[in-house]
C-alpha cells in the first residue's frame, strides 16, 4: 500500500488522518506495523468483530515471525494474548470505552486507529468522540487514525479538525456480477436453492467459493443440502460462535489441488481476509436487529438485502397518533427516497 509515507507523515503532525483503501489493500494489518517506528507507547487497533480481531493480530505476528503475544496481541471479552513487549493491540470496539473511563488519559497509548469505521457501531462513534475529547484536554501527543473502505471521508475529517485525508488506490482485479433467476417458491427453503448455486460455480469456476448466509441456522441448512462434494472439496462453516479452531480452518488456505467452500455469515464482510476464494454467493438475506414496538424490545428479523430497505423499515415504525411523529416520519421516508434516486 504505497500512501504509507505520507500516512506515516500525518500522524508524526498533526496527528490526525483520515485513510480511505478498498478492500485488500492492507489497511488491517500493514498500517498498524508501519507506525511501529512513529509511535512512542502502544497502538490500539479497533476491530468491529471477535474473528477479525483475532485474525488480524494472527496476521500481523506471522508477518513479524513471531507469536501472538509477543510484539502483537489481542484484547476482547474473555480472551487476552497480550505480553509486557506488546506494541499493538488488537481491541474489540467495546474495551477503547472502558479503558477511557478506566484512565482517561490513556497513560502508555500512543495511538487508536479505527478500522472499518464505515460501520458506525454505537461504541466506535463513542470512541472516537471520547479520544479527540482526550485529544485536545490532556494528550494532544496521542495519534488518531480513521481507516475505511466506503466511507464518505470529508465529514469524518472535519469531525477531527481538518484531518489529512490519504486515498490509496489499491489494486483491483475484474469482477463478473451473475443474477441467478428467481425459481424458488414461498415453501422452498434456502438450503436448497443456495446448494444448486454452489454447485454450478464449482463447476463453472475454479478456487474457492465464499457464501454469504444470514445465521448459523441457515448454514447448517446448506451443509446438509450440499453432502459429499466429492474428493478435494471441503465445507467450512464460518460464524461467530464457532469454535476458534474452526474459525482459523476456514480462513486458511487449503492444500495445493484442493478447494473450499465457507459458508459464512456477515463477520466474513469486513476486516477479513478469507484465502484462495475466487466466487463469492450471496443468499440475498440478512438478519438485523430491529425494535418491536408492540413488545418494546429489539428482535432479529430476516430481510431481503435490498437498498431499498431503509425506506420500507421506516415504513412500519409505529408512530401512533401524534401527528409530529408522523410527520417526522414522513421527512425522513422522503430524505431517503431522495438519496436512493441519486
Amino acid at each position: 500500500m504505497r500512501p504509507l509515507g505520507p500516512l506515516c507523515d500525518a500522524v508524526r503532525s498533526p496527528g490526525l488522518a483520515v485513510l480511505q483503501a478498498p478492500p485488500g489493500a492492507g489497511k488491517t494489518t500493514r498500517v498498524p506495523l508501519a507506525l511501529l517506528d512513529q509511535v512512542e507507547g502502544r497502538i490500539l487497533i479497533l476491530e468491529p468483530r471477535r474473528v477479525a480481531t483475532r485474525a488480524a493480530a494472527e496476521r500481523m505476528a506471522e508477518d513479524l515471525g513471531e507469536a501472538v503475544g509477543e510484539t502483537v496481541g489481542y484484547r476482547m471479552r474473555g480472551a487476552r494474548e497480550v505480553g509486557p513487549e506488546t506494541r499493538i493491540e488488537v481491541i474489540t470496539d467495546g474495551l477503547l470505552t472502558r479503558m477511557i473511563q478506566s484512565d482517561p488519559e490513556l497513560p502508555g497509548v500512543g495511538a487508536v486507529i479505527f478500522d472499518e469505521f464505515h460501520e458506525r457501531a454505537l461504541a466506535v462513534d463513542l470512541g472516537l468522540a471520547l479520544c479527540l475529547e482526550v485529544r485536545g484536554a490532556v494528550r494532544p501527543d496521542l495519534a488518531l487514525i480513521v481507516m475505511s473502505a466506503t466511507l464518505d471521508a470529508g465529514p469524518v475529517a472535519a469531525l477531527m479538525g481538518d484531518a489529512p485525508v490519504i486515498t490509496s488506490e489499491g489494486r483491483a482485479y475484474p469482477v463478473e456480477t451473475r443474477y441467478a433467476p428467481t425459481r424458488r417458491g414461498p415453501q422452498e427453503r434456502i438450503g436448497a436453492w443456495v446448494a444448486e448455486a454452489v454447485r454450478v460455480a464449482l463447476a463453472e469456476a475454479g478456487g474457492g467459493v465464499l457464501v454469504f448466509l444470514p445465521g448459523a441456522g441457515e448454514i447448517g441448512q446448506v451443509e446438509r443440502a450440499l453432502g459429499d462434494l466429492g474428493s478435494g472439496v471441503e465445507v467450512r462453516p464460518l460464524y461467530g460462535s464457532m469454535p476458534i479452531v474452526a474459525q482459523r480452518t476456514a480462513i486458511r488456505a487449503v492444500p495445493d489441488g484442493a478447494r473450499k467452500v465457507v459458508l459464512a455469515t456477515s463477520i466474513a464482510e469486513t476486516a477479513l481476509t478469507i484465502e484462495d476464494v475466487r466466487v463469492v454467493i450471496d443468499a440475498g438475506l440478512a438478519r438485523r436487529s430491529r425494535f418491536d414496538a408492540g413488545s418494546g424490545m429489539a428482535r432479529l428479523v430476516t430481510e431481503r438485502v435490498t437498498r431499498v430497505a431503509p425506506a420500507h423499515v421506516l415504513t412500519h415504525i409505529h408512530v401512533g397518533t401524534d401527528p409530529k411523529a408522523r410527520q417526522v416520519r414522513g421527512r425522513l421516508q422522503d430524505a431517503l427516497r431522495g438519496r436512493q434516486k441519486m
